[in-house]
């Protein structure tokens, strides 16, 4: 049940009755009327911009539509009020009863209330985390993990079809030095010293990986040219850095269905068939690119190379596909690896990449809008930088990785779950502070606790009632008399947790995973008020001496908790059955 969408239809309807009236004009496009909560809550429950949109299109003044438009919606016996505010907002109360029915739908669905179906079954596509295989990952790959991942969560609660994918960096040239890291771990495996030249991948992560190598290929690559171990070990050396990758992955919830060879593409005629279905469609041409930005002539030669004409979609300057020297430029890949995507049929691709290829946004936007007649829609999301603190200092580096904070370093910190709220607790291109310290503290500054202590708090209370010998079953509670919620605090959570369906609908458009996490602090907050006015109040307590009073309230908490839970799954985070 979604009582905005409700309310929504019920405006429409009342919007065609005064067109059949004469009161409106016929043929108005009626696509951008809304039903949202209101700014300031004081003024009602929700509020509609119909008469502020349809004013100028029906020749009329917004406070003449509202006026008119609210006498027709007060005869619904949901709505109490409609009052006329400002230069034609109208402002709506809802009755009771329509909150409790709310209620009573959060019950019968579980976490299934707000599930929506505003995918319609499309095939998406997802791909996130994509980082080279030479190490272990990251911090910024925790972010852009943790994003996507509650992304592709969100995309199939909201009736997506969903693909979960990570493009293999394997066809560069950072393999080979991960090829030779590994094989000098080889040999000081063999009990030979070695040093790491600049440019090497120095990490003890690398140190199994020369063990195993030893083991299992003895001494047969020792004091042999590069020539001879180097496409074996590159194979070998991936493998193991993918096995480790999709270990750590696995250690903060992660798991994707498709793992994607950039190193498929070459030798295959796969970027062949991409370019060449740019060619047939008139977009790609020998040229001159003129010198970048910030390029001084003497510093630029001009060399004639291959082109694509992504200006003809939106880019900025067309890009190059292949150098002058005949071999393809780092581009043309990813335009094969998209267009294998198109060709798998999905209906929209989305791309979660670092801050740093900002610049590669409008190209690739530009590729999948040429290859797929620009059918396909691809939303890239690019995520911030994290500043990871600990004792009120910048947190140090890891041996294991040599260079950087890993992943692991971080859930061995603060486990998956606060991991993982953390991490959506800004929006994904927003600067991020991720400290050690205050993620793990008890207190509503912390958001993590203040949300899994809400969910606990309603296990306790579940808990106690049934120590008293009340039933708190979630038959009873469906069962339960609902008209003894009467206090506006009471009416108040059920009005936050009618929110839920569409902040769903909200976030999956929008692509922003945030916001769940944004609304179940703010309902968190709800609960937890409801909860402490319940120390001055005593009628407000959740557990009373009459058990069909105390069933009802109870039933409300529950619904709480139910939603909370919902959340909590789309954002990869176990609630709480109790806080340690």
């Amino acid at each position: 049940m979604n009582l905005f969408a409700e309310m929504r239809a019920l405006v429409l309807a009342c919007l065609d009755q005064m067109v059949t009236a004469g009161h409106l004009p016929a043929d108005l496009n009626m696509t951008n009327v809304t039903v949202e909560p209101p700014r300031d809550a004081s003024h009602g429950d929700m509020a509609t911009n119909a008469a502020m949109v349809l004013a100028k299109p029906a020749g009329k003044k917004p406070r003449e539509i509202a006026e008119a438009l609210a006498a027709y919606l007060v005869a619904d016996p949901r709505i109490t009020s409609a009052e006329v505010a400002g230069p034609g907002f109208l402002n709506l109360r809802i009755a009771p009863d329509a909150w409790r029915a709310v209620l009573l739908s959060v019950l019968g669905a579980g976490t299934d209330f707000g599930r929506a179906t505003l995918g319609a079954g499309q095939k998406v596509n997802v791909e996130y985390v994509s980082a080279n295989p030479t190490g272990p990952l990251h911090v910024g790959h925790t972010r852009g993990a943790v994003f996507g991942d509650a992304l592709a969560s969100l995309l199939d609660y909201a009736g997506f079809d969903v693909t979960r994918e990570y493009y293999i960096n394997d066809g560069g040239a950072q393999v080979d030095v991960l090829a030779r890291s590994v094989y000098l771990r080889y040999l000081e495996a063999h009990g030979q010293e070695v040093a790491f030249p600049d440019g090497t991948y120095p990490g003890d992560y690398l140190i199994p990986v020369g063990q195993q190598l030893k083991d299992l290929k003895g001494d047969s690559y020792v004091g042999q040219p590069e020539e001879a171990w180097l496409q074996d070990i590159r194979t070998f050396a991936t493998d193991a850095m993918m096995d480790l990758i999709r270990a750590d992955l696995k250690s903060l919830g992660v798991e994707m269905d498709v793992f994607y060879s950039e190193k498929s593409l070459y030798g295959t005629g796969r970027i062949e068939a991409a370019i060449e279905d740019l060619k047939s469609k008139g977009l790609i041409y020998d040229g001159v690119l003129e010198p970048p930005k910030g390029k001084k002539p003497e510093d630029w030669e001009p060399r004639e190379q291959t082109l694509f004409k992504s200006t003809e979609h939106g880019d900025d300057v067309d890009r190059p596909v292949m150098k002058s020297d005949g071999s393809w430029t780092y581009f043309a890949p990813d335009i094969a690896y998209h267009y294998d995507k198109v060709s798998r049929g999905y209906d929209a691709l989305i791309d979660v990449f670092g801050a740093d290829h900002g610049g590669y946004v409008k190209r690739m936007k530009a590729a999948v809008s040429a290859l797929s007649d620009g059918k396909v829609p691809l939303d890239i999301k690019l995520t911030q930088l994290v500043k990871l603190f600990k004792n009120g200092e910048p947190f140090k580096m890891s041996k294991r990785a040599g260079t950087f904070v890993t992943l692991r370093d971080v859930v061995d910190q603060v486990g998956p779950d606060v991991a993982r709220f953390v991490m959506l607790t800004r929006k994904n291109d927003a600067m991020l502070d991720f400290d050690f310290d205050k993620v793990m503290e008890q207190s509503r500054e912390n958001p993590v606790f203040y949300v899994q202590y809400a969910h606990a708090r309603v296990a306790s209370v579940m808990r106690k009632a049934e120590a008293a010998g009340i039933a708190v079953d979630m038959d009873t509670l469906k069962a339960a008399d609902l008209s003894l919620l009467d206090h506006e605090a009471e009416l108040g959570l059920i009005a936050k947790l009618s929110e839920w369906p569409r902040l769903v609908e909200t976030a999956a458009r929008s692509n922003e995973p945030h916001r769940v996490a944004f609304y179940l602090y703010e309902l968190s907050g709800v609960f937890h008020a409801l909860w402490n006015r319940g120390n001055d109040v005593p009628e407000l307590r959740f557990v009373q001496d009459d058990p069909k009073v105390t069933q009802a309230k109870i039933a409300l908490a529950r619904a709480c908790s139910v939603v909370i839970a919902a959340g909590l799954g789309i954002l990869g985070v176990t609630p709480a059955q109790e806080m340690r």
